[in-house]
């Protein structure tokens, strides 16, 4: 899944891609090297973040969504948490709502959700982007996202939407200090058991510069990404969210060579 922020303060790539010609060349960069699909968001969940109208999410994300339906058959998730964007966006094309609130953020947007039929990802998240890095504490962060994510999943099934179409999201970097990250990512099976598709953004988060102090620039993070994408396939989720999309796929596509050899030797 290829990241692309139609915002003007997204920690990564904030305003490079805001003007509609920029976001389509980037777009069709990002399809050409091998994204499988297309991860579009018009309101940064970075840490501190402040939130923006469901009217600027839609006038900032709309237009790309169009003009890729007129020019490509990939699939297009958009990222947000309310419901009046991701209905906009469907209706333009959009198959996938990337929901970092878990369809928490809005009463209705469980109902949302069942009424579009389209796929959805719950993503765990403690807090809210403004203050989620403030103190985030778990007694085991991954039981506690296991839980949480499970209950997301009833409540969204209660609702109507069908079983098959939800994906889970473990929230990297998402009300969750370095150590929780790092578990998280050591136990990822752990999700993958819960029985729904995962899908993994770990894709230049905060904690590999701490990992790696020389990365402190967030396009500084792609061999820490990447070493995070491969932990994510060996634990079996279904899809990695990355900003570095040619480089991801290369390391993917090797270790599945090698893991394909391992398979044959045995």
């Amino acid at each position: 899944m290829g990241i692309l922020n139609l915002t003007p303060d997204s920690f990564s790539d904030g305003g490079r891609h805001a003007h509609p010609a920029a976001a389509l060349e980037q777009a069709q960069r990002l399809i050409a090297q091998g994204a499988d699909i297309l991860d579009i968001g018009g309101e940064s969940t970075r840490p501190g973040a402040d939130p923006v109208s469901a009217e600027d999410e839609i006038a900032r994300t709309l237009p790309l969504i169009t003009a890729l339906r007129s020019i490509s058959d990939i699939p297009l998730s958009i990222d947000t948490m309310k419901p009046a964007v991701a209905r906009a966006a469907v209706a333009a094309g959009a198959s996938l709502w990337n929901d970092v609130a878990a369809l928490r953020y809005a009463p209705e947007a469980c109902d949302v959700a069942a009424e579009l039929g389209c796929q959805v990802v719950l993503m765990h998240m403690q807090g809210e982007p403004r203050t989620m890095q403030a103190a985030p504490h778990y007694d085991d962060v991954t039981a506690e996202v296991c839980d949480f994510l499970a209950g997301r999943a009833q409540a969204a099934m209660a609702a109507g939407v069908a079983r098959e179409k939800i994906w889970l999201d473990p929230g990297i970097g998402f009300g969750k200090t370095v150590d929780h990250n790092l578990a998280l990512l050591a136990r990822l099976d752990d999700v993958v058991a819960l029985g729904f598709p995962v899908l993994l953004g770990a894709s230049r988060k905060r904690f590999i510069a701490a990992l790696h102090p020389a990365a402190d620039a967030p396009d500084a993070r792609a061999p820490g990404s990447i070493a995070a994408a491969l932990a994510g396939a060996q634990a079996g989720v279904a899809a990695v969210r990355v900003h570095d999309v040619a480089e991801t796929v290369q390391a993917l596509d090797v270790w599945g060579a090698i893991a394909n050899a391992a398979g044959a030797a045995a």
